[in-house]
């Protein structure tokens, strides 16, 4: 069998996951953030109507909906009842499959940098693995442990773990997989909290009604306590599953602040979204913490912070130069026909093959090369600090190819 044809099946299989992973994602995080709403715009009946806690009138598409939330009571269960669990299982599933398909069954090349650390492909797959389920135990046992009586001090153990989970994949995978791994770790959280934690407390209240007994009503409430965790931190998860475009990110030497600045961001506009549909605005600490983090990471992430200070007297960079370093460095991937022994096809379709390609991708060359430094992937090529630095001057001198 021809290679090139597994690797395009891969290509395909990795298009097809991602595509369908995306599709189930957008339904569960929809249904999540549509319920967090709709629980803070209920209002209570007026005349009261027996059982009905809450109700609710909307337009939407030309028509006119009623929603009731009702205290069911023994005997009083409907002949149909809609359950929203699919969505959550199916985004799990999918995403531990593209996640093992890009990242630890192509030979590690996204997964291990040497230039992080020099731990093996095979043992980076076990720890970051590892830690999928060792993070759900600790986080579930937290909070069914009696701390979880003492909700502000358990919930700032949970964040300083996770805290110390992403500067500890920043400081062991590469920058990318890092990333990657830390959504993938809140994304099995917030999974495992539906089906082992939401869905059975739900079970047991429908159980009891149906034997004629009335549901425990403290089942509902922690339901709704991890239901409340899981709407936290959509929005640092949803970033995680495309940061791979933004290397200026995960390519920066600090990473992991960078990481859990944007965490604060999506947390803190996340909490503001909630209180603002409970009628009460977030507090001026909220938009101080957001504000103060989007600040750090523009200063952060800028260029006059993160480019590599010209040497004082370096002779102008000429674009014969630039070119023999790309063709070394750059171009057994980034060709018509790569020699790569993973990537067969150029990724993102970029080439390197004529003076006007690479005239043309200065700047992404500048981006990743230079400043983030996350190309050659892994420096599998082993690009040095001086090669950069000429890459650099030349596409400050205007990135000529006369």
């Amino acid at each position: 069998m021809d290679p090139l044809a597994g690797l395009n099946l891969l290509e395909w299989l990795g298009l097809g996951l991602r595509w369908f992973h995306v599709v189930v994602g957008i339904g569960w995080i929809g249904a999540s953030l549509y319920f967090m709403w709709l629980d803070a715009q209920l209002e209570r009946p007026d005349p009261p109507r027996p059982g009905v806690e809450g109700a609710l009138w909307m337009v939407h598409s030309g028509g006119f909906y009623q929603v009731e939330r009702r205290r069911v009571g023994p005997g009083e269960l409907p002949r149909t009842l809609h359950w929203f669990k699919w969505e959550a299982g199916l985004t799990g599933i999918s995403g531990l499959l593209l996640l093992g398909l890009v990242y630890h069954l192509r030979g590690a090349a996204y997964l291990v940098d040497p230039a992080v650390s020099a731990i093996s492909p095979g043992a980076a797959s076990a720890l970051a693995l590892g830690l999928l389920v060792l993070a759900w135990l600790v986080y579930d046992l937290l909070w069914i442990s009696p701390l979880a009586g003492r909700a502000r001090a358990v919930t700032a153990v949970s964040w300083a773990l996770l805290l110390a989970l992403t500067v500890g994949l920043c400081h062991v995978l590469s920058g990318r997989a890092a990333y990657v791994h830390v959504g993938a770790t809140l994304g099995v959280i917030m999974v495992l909290n539906v089906w082992l934690r939401i869905i059975p407390a739900q079970r047991e209240m429908i159980a009891a009604t149906a034997a004629g007994r009335p549901p425990d009503l403290t089942l509902g409430a922690r339901a709704k306590r991890r239901s409340t965790h899981n709407s936290y931190v959509t929005f640092p998860v949803l970033f995680t599953m495309f940061s791979n475009h933004y290397p200026m990110t995960y390519g920066h030497p600090l990473n992991w602040l960078v990481l859990v600045l944007l965490i604060v961001v999506g947390v803190g506009i996340r909490h503001a979204m909630i209180r603002a549909e409970h009628r009460r605005p977030a507090g001026p600490w909220t938009w101080v913490a957001v504000g103060g983090a989007v600040v750090a990471l523009v200063g952060l992430t800028s260029p006059a912070w993160m480019a590599t200070p010209t040497r004082a007297g370096a002779a102008p960079a000429s674009f014969d130069a630039a070119r023999r370093i790309v063709e070394q460095r750059c171009v057994s991937c980034h060709s018509a026909a790569p020699t790569d022994d993973v990537f067969r096809i150029a990724p993102s379709g970029v080439t390197f093959d004529t003076p006007a390609s690479i005239r043309r991708h200065a700047e992404a060359i500048r981006l990743r090369t230079v400043l983030s430094k996350t190309m050659p992937l892994a420096n599998k090529t082993g690009m040095t600090e001086d090669e950069r630095a000429v890459l650099g001057r030349w596409i400050e001198e205007g990135a000529r190819v006369e």
